[in-house]
């Protein structure tokens, strides 16, 4: 179903403009940013939605259907009004799996092992079972919001993936997107090691034009929650004269290292 959507989506993006080329830059930019957000436990989900909205920032979100600080999900129908508003707003959206598993190495041709890292499982998907687990939180998101714009593109949970998943996800009509060296903006890392004040000055200093920034609408295990320094990390951006964009069609390049990330479970 969302693969036969998705691979036509694909095809267009393909004819309009070449595999992972760097769209133009706006004019009066000092530089591109793209940020995008994955799901988490977004606790602080409205406050960084009003954060984007005050600064007319569009952003891509990666959805799954992860547990929410609500004690619900992400993509239950009690954050329909959530959805539709950053939709609304002009946000595009695109598959970070359903059940937020992570991919650990390949199974044989056309299979790859795929796991929970809160003991809930682990199975070996195939072809078909791949297409399915990246369609179903699209299949989901369109039911809440069905005028979401999704992109053809699709992110694994920590960006691990293997290269029978990059060639089978690639099959449903997927690119993978990682982000940039300097885009892990560090919303996951130890507030104790990490503090907010700390995370600030690093983003400030290192962001450059065209990065893919990563963050979440809130992560569980940092007790200094990130977004309360969302708006200085944007206005500081935005002063350094850079600005926003939601991501093309066929994606930007980017070379994450998930091995060497300390990026763990939201």
């Amino acid at each position: 179903m969302i693969g036969r959507r998705l691979l036509g989506a694909a095809s267009l993006a393909a004819m309009a403009a070449p595999a992972l080329a760097q769209p133009a830059r706006p004019r009066g930019c000092a530089g591109t940013l793209y940020l995008t957000i994955d799901t988490g436990w977004a606790r602080e989900a409205e406050a960084i939605a009003a954060v984007m909205a005050r600064h007319g920032i569009r952003a891509t979100l990666f959805v799954a259907q992860e547990p929410t600080f609500r004690g619900d999900r992400s993509l239950d129908a009690s954050w329909g009004p959530f959805w539709r508003a950053r939709a609304a707003e002009g946000h595009v959206f695109a598959s970070h799996t359903w059940r937020h598993w992570y991919f650990r190495g390949d199974a044989g041709p056309g299979r790859t092992n795929y796991a929970s890292r809160r003991g809930e499982g682990r199975e070996v998907l195939d072809q078909a079972g791949l297409c399915a687990e990246l369609a179903r939180p699209v299949d989901a998101l369109r039911a809440l919001a069905p005028e979401a714009q999704v992109l053809p593109l699709w992110r694994a949970p920590g960006g691990i993936v293997t290269p029978g998943a990059l060639r089978m996800a690639e099959a449903c009509g997927l690119r993978h997107q990682g982000w940039t060296p300097n885009g892990f903006l560090g919303d996951e890392l130890d507030s104790a090691a990490q503090p907010n004040g700390a995370l600030l000055r690093r983003n400030l200093a290192r962001i450059a034009d065209g990065e893919v920034l990563i963050m979440h609408w809130g992560v569980r295990s940092r007790r200094e929650p990130f977004g309360l320094i969302f708006e200085a990390l944007v206005t500081g951006l935005l002063e350094r004269g850079f600005c926003f964009a939601t991501l093309p069609p066929a994606g930007i390049p980017a070379r994450p290292s998930p091995s060497a990330s300390p990026r763990g479970p939201t």
